[in-house]
């Protein structure tokens, strides 16, 4: 299958490539991105060009997609979204996004979300889109809850981070869910 090219009315969720390695580069290496993130920051342009090859990898065996966010109009990279621990036989994935700061707070991840989901119901016929995050990141988890999510609970120790363990909550939407909010 080749990779599919998302748009809503500001963004373009487009296929990364390998020019876009300076760009997670500037974001992954920056803690206030990566401090909800389950990594460390990046400390070289290796480590995400290594990203992006195994975002590519996942890709190719259709365990995981990743998109790149960028403004329709002028292109400018945003951050990515994506799906992980995707299983089209048992039709669920986990979704995760990231955005640069400067892009914090106006409604982006929201706007790239929905279009996913519909991507994951309406394309690729799944039953469930789960997410993970750190019960800190408020501004995550209320996102979730206003696209649809439901909390489902605590996964105690889940990430790993900074060489610690954190707990995590977990949400999820259904399709049936999902059809009844479009």
């Amino acid at each position: 299958m080749s990779f599919p090219i998302l748009e809503t009315e500001r963004l373009q969720l487009i296929e990364l490539q390998p020019a876009h390695a300076i760009h997670l580069f500037k974001q992954f290496s920056r803690e206030d991105v990566t401090r909800y993130y389950g990594m460390d920051p990046l400390t070289s342009i290796e480590q995400a060009e290594k990203m992006l090859e195994n975002m590519k990898g996942g890709f190719s065996s259709k365990r995981s997609m990743r998109w790149g966010i960028q403004l329709k109009d002028t292109q400018e990279f945003l951050g990515t979204i994506g799906l992980n621990n995707l299983v089209l036989n048992t039709k669920r994935c986990e979704v995760g996004y990231d955005l640069h700061p400067d892009f914090w707070s106006k409604g982006y991840i929201q706007e790239a979300l929905q279009a996913v989901l519909t991507y994951c119901f309406d394309e690729l016929k799944l039953a469930r889109v789960g997410a993970v995050t750190f019960p800190d990141n408020e501004a995550s988890w209320k996102l979730l809850l206003k696209a649809g999510f439901c909390k489902e609970g605590l996964l105690r120790n889940y990430l790993f981070q900074l060489g610690e363990n954190h707990d995590a909550f977990v949400f999820s939407i259904t399709d049936l869910e999902f059809g009844n909010k479009k």
